[in-house]
Parts: structure tokens; C-alpha cells; sequence
């Protein structure tokens, strides 16, 4: 058995006994369970090692055919997944040196908004987003990923920064929204994310967003405007949770599948109608199954699309953006 444990920053790659199955992937579990029971055995020998190797193949080839026809519901699912890689998990692995930054200046600092300088190969960078948390200790610290007004002054005093020194931004968005609290309201939380929308449109210097988890109401919108936006495979992006949408619509949020489907939240429905630029793939049953190779996708799509925008002048740049903006939908 391996002796690999949980962090504070998420599941190793690749551990099945750490793993989480949906109620969708009970097929995949069990096989998953024979396998493991295999490997903690005893004996040794090659037809055993041979009888592995056909239950892997075979969880494979399920996953696949499972994975396939994801309904929208399922994949929202995915998306909430209790091991989905975080931004933290995406820092760690994507970035170098990062450095944090915290507080907004005004009233206090936000945990459940991430920031700070870090290097992109060799090129710096500034790092803006949404954290979950992941044991229940550090999810109430981060307020579950939901900001207050002071989270997202504190991206917008960060997304001025990099403004400052040329640095371009990279947002990751993975919320459920942003916290409805009567604390945030009378800090003025509308007010702190219509700002946002207006200093990230006009901003001088290259925006990337990427959607890696939920994309939810105007939690996400706050540090989600940018030059290029993409999505993973099994994210979600839309204006509200479907269990919102299912209570304003028919008052009850138990119709939530039903909203979902309605809502059009998922990354093959956005690209066709523009809302998104970009899907970026993930790893056969998700981001969570291997986090090292869905970061090295992200890599891979930040530097191709800072390279493209690194050549375009801050009056075209902010030119492009609002040209985009306004083809949404279209």
C-alpha cells in the first residue's frame, strides 16, 4: 500500500484508496476497489501482476465510455469534486517563486482570494483567485471560496499593480459565488465587483482567466473579464448555481438538474455561442485523477496565449477586449 497521504494542499496523482468516487463512477469504484485489493495482497507472482493490469484496462475503458456522455448535471459534479485541484494546487505546479500578496488596503484581507507576483517560466506574472480550502478548518478560514467586498478589492488593487509594472494577469476562477452575507452587503459587495468589471475592461496589460472548477454568478465575473478566457473540460461558468436558477424558476431548488441543462454551463455549450475562448483537456475522469497533468495543460495554454498577446499594444489590447465583450452571445 502506499504510504502517500492527504495535504493541506490536496490528493497526490494517481492514489485510488485517497479517491473520491461520485455516485455515477460506483462501476468505476468497485473495480478500483479489486485492484487495490490486489495490490495489497500478499502474493506475488506474475499472473497476478497480469490480472492487475486487465482490471486497469478495463477501469480505464469504463472511465472513458462514462466520461464520454456526461450529462450536465454529472459534470457539474466534476466540477465540485471535493479533490478538484485548487489554485494553490495550480500555483504550485504551473508557477515558480511565487510570492503573496495580502490585504486591500481598506478594511482586511480575504483568504478566499489568492494574489501575488510568481514567474511563468521566466516571464513574471501576477496570479489572482478564487480558494476553497480543502479540510473543514481551513474551508471556514477561506470562507468556502466565497468572497467579501474586501477579497475582491484586494484582486482589483493587485490587478492595478501589475498595471503598474507591466505585468500581465492571470485570473483563476473557482467559486460558487460570492458570499451573500448582510456583512457583505453593508461593505458594499455589489459595489466591489461593478468596480472590478470597469477597472479589469480598461486595464493596460494582458488579462488570461481560466475557469478550472465553478464559475458561479458575479463571484466569478469579478476577476473573470480578460483577453482570453478558457475553461477546463469539466468546469462550469454561468450566472448563477442551477440550485439558484431552480429556486428563482420554479421555487424549489430540487429541479437543479433541470436548470442546468436550461443554463448551457458547460465548456462544449460556451465555445459554440463565444462565451469562452478556449477548452483546455483534462486527465481520462478529471482534473482530480492527476493534477500534475492537467497543470502542464494550463502551462502550456498560458504560454502560447501570452505569447500571442505579449505583441499587441495597451491601446489595442484594451481595443480587443471591448471588441470581444461585446460579440458575446452573438
Amino acid at each position: 500500500m502506499s504510504d502517500k497521504k492527504k495535504t493541506s494542499e490536496g490528493y497526490e496523482p494517481g492514489e485510488t484508496q485517497d479517491q473520491k468516487f461520485l455516485d455515477f463512477e460506483k462501476p468505476i469504484e468497485e473495480i478500483s476497489e479489486k485492484i487495490t485489493a490486489l495490490e495489497n495482497s500478499s502474493m506475488e507472482s506474475s499472473e497476478l501482476n497480469k490480472q492487475i493490469l486487465l482490471l486497469e484496462k478495463d477501469r480505464d475503458a469504463l472511465t472513458k465510455k462514462i466520461y464520454s456522455k456526461l450529462s450536465t448535471w454529472q459534470t457539474v459534479q466534476v466540477a465540485r469534486h471535493p479533490q478538484r485541484p485548487h489554485t494553490l494546487d495550480f500555483i504550485k505546479r504551473v508557477f515558480k517563486d511565487f510570492d503573496e500578496l495580502h490585504g486591500d488596503r481598506q478594511f482586511g484581507d480575504d483568504a478566499s482570494i489568492v494574489g501575488g507576483i510568481a514567474y511563468l517560466e521566466k516571464m513574471p506574472v501576477m496570479i489572482i483567485g478564487h480558494e476553497k480550502g480543502r479540510d473543514t478548518e481551513e474551508k471556514v478560514r477561506r470562507n468556502f471560496g466565497m468572497p467579501q467586498p474586501e477579497g475582491y478589492r484586494k484582486a482589483k488593487r493587485l490587478m492595478q499593480f501589475a498595471e503598474q509594472f507591466s505585468l500581465p494577469v492571470i485570473t483563476f476562477i473557482d467559486t460558487a459565488g460570492a458570499y451573500p452575507g448582510v456583512e457583505g452587503e453593508e461593505r458594499g459587495q455589489s459595489e466591489a465587483i461593478a468596480r472590478n468589471l470597469a477597472v479589469m475592461s480598461e486595464l493596460k496589460t494582458p488579462i488570461i482567466v481560466v475557469v478550472t472548477g465553478e464559475g458561479g454568478s458575479g463571484g466569478a465575473l469579478a476577476i473573470s473579464v480578460g483577453d482570453h478566457l478558457s475553461m477546463l473540460q469539466y468546469a462550469t461558468y454561468s450566472v448563477a448555481s442551477p440550485e439558484a436558477c431552480s429556486s428563482i424558476i420554479w421555487r424549489t431548488p430540487d429541479k437543479a438538474s433541470e436548470a442546468a441543462d436550461a443554463m448551457k454551463v458547460c465548456s462544449h455549450e460556451l465555445l459554440k455561442i463565444n462565451i469562452i475562448d478556449e477548452i483546455i483537456s483534462e486527465p481520462l475522469g478529471g482534473a482530480h485523477r492527476n493534477y500534475d497533468e492537467v497543470s502542464a495543460q494550463i502551462k502550456h495554454s498560458l504560454i502560447q496565449n501570452l505569447a500571442k498577446l505579449s505583441q499587441l499594444s495597451s491601446e489595442d489590447l484594451v481595443r480587443r477586449r471591448y471588441k470581444r465583450l461585446m460579440q458575446i452571445g452573438i
